[in-house]
């Protein structure tokens, strides 16, 4: 690995890995702490360096911050990329800063800025080092900007790498920015990023009776789209309290198809370390609302998944502290289930599902127990009809029926708000990469 230079009180990193060294990075895992950011060992290098994020794409954003003051909602994804790989990687922080951009506000999602705090962990406002910029937190007990988080604002601006799973709490923080940015009539710009689960559309679909943080939105599980494609689906839904609109403009991804592979340059939260967590995230998030580790507390969490009652099962680990995961599910008990660590869909793009059998599975290893599902899997499912039909007995063929047609409802609403060509319909949405994509309040383009 090339270290890069220190920015904002962080490393940024370049990445140049092969599968083979993802021992090494596991590893290396341990040393990974407050001021440095997880490089993630990924394939499809290929595909992703073709890519330009909307970050990148300055020119289409820094005319309308010049003279403005301008809050930012960040963390340790937002990263410029360089063309060159002789060249650090920049974060936006320092970016716009070097631009002679006036960054007044930093807001944070979970995580906070340098994305090291553990799930659900608060975490306080501050002060950037040595920048004299506040830094507030957008999770916990504050998760909506006030009217005095904004006073003397202009414009905010939103680049966070999502992952495509409803329950990732980026898009619910995006939900209340635009709020609060529709209720003080303030524009938001998003600087788009390509979705690393963005090529199926799969899972129930959220009954609005158990919105919470971890599901604001009628849509599925996997939902398939970028954040700027998300943040068009509130508008133009009118989600937002009072049916606001926000003064919208998403600056799009370059080079980007929904069948693109991507390749996250940062670790997107601190227990999805590796291309491979992210793409078994669909699939094992669900287990947080169950009696069963996700391996957090583990040097691969994502890619492992067990309970200690599941003992007829061939593998088994321990959590432990880790970074990120002060005190797992666990710990110190050994857990028995399955090993993921090297799984290996060849069939990605094409199998547009996620893996529901795992679930099925570890149910049935742990004796279908009455307390296997927690309350929090009704939120996180978004309805009790999954856990109800997993203890009837059903099929994943049955269930996956009663999924169908309010999957087929919200498809037809996506398709309305997509920025690039669909993993269905390559030859859509091709001229929009081109320049920005204004939403305005004003416009009744989506106006049914």
């Amino acid at each position: 690995m090339e270290r890069g230079r220190r920015s904002c009180g962080v490393v940024v990193c370049r990445r140049r890995f092969r599968w083979g060294m993802v021992g090494g990075a596991f590893v290396l895992s341990a040393f990974f702490f407050l001021f440095i950011f997880l490089p993630l060992p990924f394939c499809h290098a290929q595909d992703s360096a073709l890519i330009t994020v909307g970050a990148a794409r300055w020119r289409e954003y820094l005319p309308k911050l010049q003279g403005k003051n301008v809050g930012l909602v960040c963390n340790q994804t937002s990263i410029v990329p360089t063309p060159s790989d002789s060249t650090p990687d920049t974060h936006l922080v320092d970016f716009l800063l070097s631009r002679g951009v006036c960054l007044k506000t930093i807001f944070t999602p979970e995580h906070g800025f340098r994305g090291t705090a553990d799930a659900g962990e608060q975490v306080s406002h501050s002060e950037l080092a040595n920048r004299k910029i506040r830094v507030f937190s957008l999770y916990g007990k504050n998760k909506r900007m006030i009217e005095d988080d904004l006073r003397g604002i202009d414009i905010v601006l939103f680049d966070l790498q999502d992952v495509g799973v409803r329950c990732y709490t980026y898009i619910s923080t995006l939900h209340y920015v635009m709020q609060s940015c529709a209720g003080a009539r303030k524009e938001l710009i998003i600087l788009d990023r390509p979705n690393p689960n963005g090529h199926y559309v799969d899972g129930p679909v959220l009954d609005p009776s158990y919105q919470s943080f971890v599901g604001m939105h009628p849509v599925p599980w996997v939902h398939g789209m970028t954040v700027g494609e998300y943040a068009r689906m509130i508008n133009g839904e009118e989600w937002l309290d009072g049916h606001a609109r926000c003064q919208l403009t998403v600056v799009p991804c370059q080079g980007y198809t929904h069948s693109t592979p991507y390749v996250l340059p940062v670790a997107p939260s601190p227990n999805l370390k590796t291309q491979n967590a992210i793409y078994l995230y669909p699939s094992l998030a669900l287990f947080e609302g169950t009696s069963t580790s996700v391996g957090r507390g583990t040097d691969t969490p994502f890619e492992l998944v067990g309970s200690t009652r599941g003992r007829r099962a061939d593998f088994a680990f321990t959590p432990m502290p880790h970074p990120g995961a002060k005190r797992p599910k666990y710990m110190r008990r050994k857990c028995y289930g399955l090993d993921l660590r090297t799984w290996r869909d060849s069939s990605w793009q094409a199998a547009g599902r996620f893996r529901l059998s795992f679930l099925l599975y570890l149910y049935r290893v742990t004796g279908k127990r009455r307390d296997f599902f927690s309350n929090f899997f009704d939120r996180l499912a978004g309805s009790p009809q999954l856990r109800l039909d997993i203890e009837l007995g059903k099929s994943e063929g049955e269930i996956r029926a009663g999924w169908q047609p309010a999957l087929d409802a919200f498809k037809a609403i996506r398709a309305k708000y997509l920025l690039y060509p669909d993993f269905s319909n390559p030859t859509e949405c091709e001229e929009v990469q081109a320049s920005a994509i204004e939403d305005n309040p004003e416009d009744n383009r989506y106006a049914n």
